[in-house]
């Protein structure tokens, strides 16, 4: 057997990380397996589904690494394959046309909530004689489709994640809708639960895995299953994501989507090292960094947690310095110059580029730091008050006098660090001045202040750009 899994997510909005990780665990599931990863984009909303957001969705997954091994499946054109399973379970006898206006619903909801009695559908239309039936029809009355679920049934599977699972079919709300309103004998648009079985089936998908908060549905789905003489797939269900307060992760707790992560300056690798850390246990030994193709060669669903998983920034912030730091000057530059270029900034060169890059790279959590730490190096700075303070240092202003006058045998392309400290260690010598109050000075007429880089390198780096003389010249 092949093993198949799929994504299905609805596209109502921006790529969800509870999407995202659902997507790395199916990913990381066939890749070990050596199976294949499909997607099913599930638009059957047809107010709420936009274009934009598939184009969000396959953006998403592609900067996390993720790519479907198929052709994606767009579940709006099997409509008249859901249709079909429907009239088939209408001509069987396993599903029933429920005529129960929204007014004799909302009624009997009224009553069950006065009476202290869960809320469920009281099965009122499946056993209406043909001719109330027919009646109903002649006024023009409009009907859901139902699937009929027997109370004393019981549904047992064995879920990948959790074990084994029951559930009885009298705690499943009653006969399930699987079809919305129409007029006559029209079929109704399908409903998710009916058209996820039929696609799931036609796409072969061996194994399902989703979030715990499908769990009841997939009991109707296997009810389902059985009625359309369709394979049953093998289910996993994953744990939630929590908050800090171990509450369900929502948008009231900030970024929830993978473009709010991309736009903060969470690096591609550091967000799926992350996600895939929510709710799976690294194997003993095995460190807790790693890329996808590592993880992928040991992944395995029992490594994944049944309690929920909190959202730790502190970790997510870690692995995302480590990606930076340990990334290499051109990678991290390019990441770092098409925000640089939006503020109007352009480097002289590549290789100056990466220099700053690897220059900043070290005092980086988040690739947007990279912006703010850049600005010194783009725009001159205005020296702060410590930084005058520092200039008017006895000594200062003669050392930087010094440093300007044997600056002038050197061009920008030949200075490099060694002659830089070389003009470090004779001004110190010559002028009789400590190496600390110049290079202190140098640092203040450099960068406007007293923190900032290894010194040496900001020098180099701003004299490629032909900066630094005229920085310290403003200071006298």
């Amino acid at each position: 057997m092949t093993v198949r899994v799929r994504l299905a997510p609805s596209p109502t909005g921006t790529l969800h990380i509870g999407t995202a990780r659902t997507a790395l665990f199916n990913w990381l599931f066939a890749k070990k397996e050596k199976g294949k990863f499909l997607i099913r984009i599930e638009d059957t909303d047809k107010e709420r589904s936009k274009n934009e957001y598939i184009e969000n969705i396959f953006e998403g997954l592609k900067w996390l690494g993720i790519t479907s091994d198929e052709e994606p499946v767009i579940q709006s054109n099997r409509i008249n394959e859901h249709k079909k399973a429907i009239q088939n379970l209408l001509d069987k006898g396993q599903a029933y046309r429920c005529f129960a206006t929204e007014e004799e619903l909302d009624l009997m909801r009224q009553q069950q909530k006065d009476n202290s009695q869960a809320p469920r559908y009281d099965n009122r239309s499946r056993n209406l004689s043909k001719e109330k039936e027919s009646e109903f029809l002649r006024q023009g009355r409009t009907s859901v489709i139902r699937f009929r679920i027997n109370d004393e049934e019981s549904i047992i599977w064995k879920d990948l994640i959790r074990g084994p699972m029951k559930w009885s079919g009298k705690d499943l709300g009653g006969d399930m809708v699987i079809s919305r309103r129409s007029i006559g004998n029209e079929i109704g648009d399908p409903l998710y639960n009916l058209v996820v079985v039929v696609d799931d089936a036609a796409m072969k998908i061996t194994h399902v895995i989703r979030g715990e908060d499908h769990i009841a549905n997939t009991a109707k789905q296997i009810l389902l299953y059985k009625a359309l003489g369709l394979k049953i797939p093998e289910f996993a269900h994953t744990p939630l994501i929590l908050n800090a307060e171990g509450k369900k992760l929502s948008k009231r707790d900030g970024v929830t989507s993978i473009n709010d992560f991309k736009e903060m300056g969470y690096t591609s690798e550091a967000t799926s090292n992350y996600m895939t850390l929510l709710g799976w246990s690294v194997p003993e030994g095995m460190d807790e960094r790693f890329t996808l193709e590592e993880v992928s060669k040991i992944f395995s669903l029992n490594k994944i947690n049944k309690a929920g998983a909190k959202f730790d920034w502190d970790k997510i912030n870690w692995l995302n310095a480590q990606v930076i730091h340990n990334s290499s000057p051109n990678d991290l530059f390019q990441l770092l110059s098409p925000l640089w270029e939006k503020n109007g900034w352009k480097s002289p060169n590549d290789e100056w580029g990466k220099s700053l890059a690897k220059l900043l790279s070290s005092s980086m959590t988040l690739i947007q730091e990279g912006v703010d730490q850049a600005k010194p190096f783009f725009e001159e700075p205005e020296l702060k008050e410590e930084a005058i303070k520092q200039i008017n240092v006895e000594g200062a202003k003669l050392a930087l006098k010094s440093i300007l006058k044997k600056l002038e045998k050197y061009s920008s392309e030949q200075f490099d660090k060694q002659e830089a400290k070389k003009i470090l260690e004779e001004v110190s010598k010559t002028e009789g001045i400590k190496k600390g109050i110049i290079m202190k000075s140098l640092r203040a007429a450099l960068l406007g202040e007293m923190q900032g880089p290894d010194l040496i390198s900001t020098w180099i780096i701003l004299s490629r750009a032909s900066k630094d003389r005229a920085r310290i010249n403003r200071c006298f």
